[in-house]
């Protein structure tokens, strides 16, 4: 008899995840290590250990323990479900492909006995196999309101972990339920078409995060634990209405499922991939567009260099693009990504559209934006 069926979902979405992995490691070139000279190997060809998991025998997935260099696969958990859920699935997998699977477990201290909570959760997943295991403690800034400041600070001590032990991927236990709150928030701040693409399936840098449970529901995964007996800690943020995602969680999508039926969820989820699809279309269009209309000029002592674009070439662009272009030669001049807002950029575009000789716009970073004949000049100071 199989596993549970919740089980051997989050056990196959795991397995995929880890696929990619393997396969994106054995393109990558090998490192400079060489090899025992009682067993040499051709350069040419990639190790087993390191092969796709479908490309080597079943036999020798199974029980078979992971080299000591092999990738190392991290699970972020905070002892929720759904980390939970991920944390068991990897130390499961992980092995079976050849990997090494640790966890990381971030301690925000945000509130009392948050640190004893962080062991506890480490503890349990040395318990499920895992190692290397880390528990990191945090200090919670301000900016941006408290959960931008925690997630900041979240993603600060996983890229460090990674760093520090060598982790090939952090693996992430957002769920589809998560992805459709994702939309939601980014529908009501109104930014764009980038906004409603939700939560990628591989981000960071170069590629390091990784969210297996996208196509799976909270339900899922929760049922998951159940069944593997796994405790699990529910955070009270979750559930306090002073945080914009636990009311839209409990609050906003429960309404909309009333008003509009069941499977609000899986259709805020399929618009946040079809968002993506369209928004990194526009993106890469943006891209080419850019090398177009786009040269630069050193400024004075050696600061952030002076944008200059061509109105003309500029005015013939779609909007969606041209403001992207835009967007991205600010960001070049020297204008912070996450306080440039679509307001800048209208105000920015209508030196383009609505050329009626206006003053130069003032953009945050203090970078400024002119018109000067047939050209934008975008620079800092």
């Amino acid at each position: 008899m199989g596993p549970h069926p919740a089980v051997a979902a989050i056990r196959l979405a795991v397995r995929r995840v880890l696929h990619d992995i393997l396969v994106a490691h054995s393109a990558s070139p090998p490192a400079a290590t060489p090899s025992p000279a009682s067993a040499p190997t051709s350069p040419s060809a990639p190790s087993p250990a390191f092969a796709p998991a479908s490309a080597r025998p079943a036999a020798a997935l199974r029980g078979s323990a992971p080299r000591p260099d092999a990738p190392l696969v991290l699970a972020a958990c905070s002892g929720g479900a759904d980390s939970m859920a991920l944390a068991s699935a990897l130390a499961f997998e992980a092995p079976r492909a050849g990997l090494r699977a640790g966890g990381v477990t971030v301690d925000h201290g945000l509130q009392q006995g948050s640190d004893a909570r962080a062991a506890e959760v480490a503890d349990r997943m040395r318990a499920l196999g895992l190692a290397p295991v880390e528990a990191i403690a945090v200090a919670v800034g301000r900016g941006g309101g408290p959960e931008a400041a925690a997630r900041d600070a979240r993603y600060t001590a996983l890229d460090a972990a990674a760093e520090r032990h060598g982790a090939t991927a952090v693996l992430l236990g957002h769920t589809r339920d998560d992805q459709a709150e994702t939309v939601l928030l980014g529908l009501a701040r109104g930014s764009g078409i980038r906004s409603l693409s939700g939560m990628a399936w591989v981000s960071g840098t170069g590629g390091r995060y990784r969210r297996p449970f996208l196509q799976l529901d909270r339900h899922t995964v929760r049922e998951a634990c159940l069944a593997q007996s796994l405790p699990v800690w529910d955070d009270p943020h979750n559930v306090d209405p002073s945080y914009t995602r636990s009311r839209v969680r409990h609050e906003a999508l429960p309404i909309l499922e009333k008003a509009l039926g069941k499977g609000v969820v899986e259709a805020l989820a399929r618009t946040a991939q079809l968002s993506r699809d369209d928004a990194d279309a526009l993106d890469a269009w943006a891209a080419r567009a850019e090398a177009d209309v786009m040269t630069t000029a050193p400024a004075a002592a050696g600061g952030p260099q002076a944008v200059h674009l061509d109105t003309v070439g500029l005015r013939g662009l779609p909007t969606a693009v041209r403001r992207r272009v835009l967007r991205r030669a600010a960001i070049a001049a020297g204008a912070p990504a996450g306080s440039l807002f679509a307001r800048h950029i209208e105000e920015v575009d209508r030196l383009i559209t609505g050329w009626r000789g206006q003053r130069a716009i003032n953009l945050p970073g203090r970078v400024e934006v002119r018109r000067e004949g047939g050209r934008l000049v975008i620079r800092q100071g």
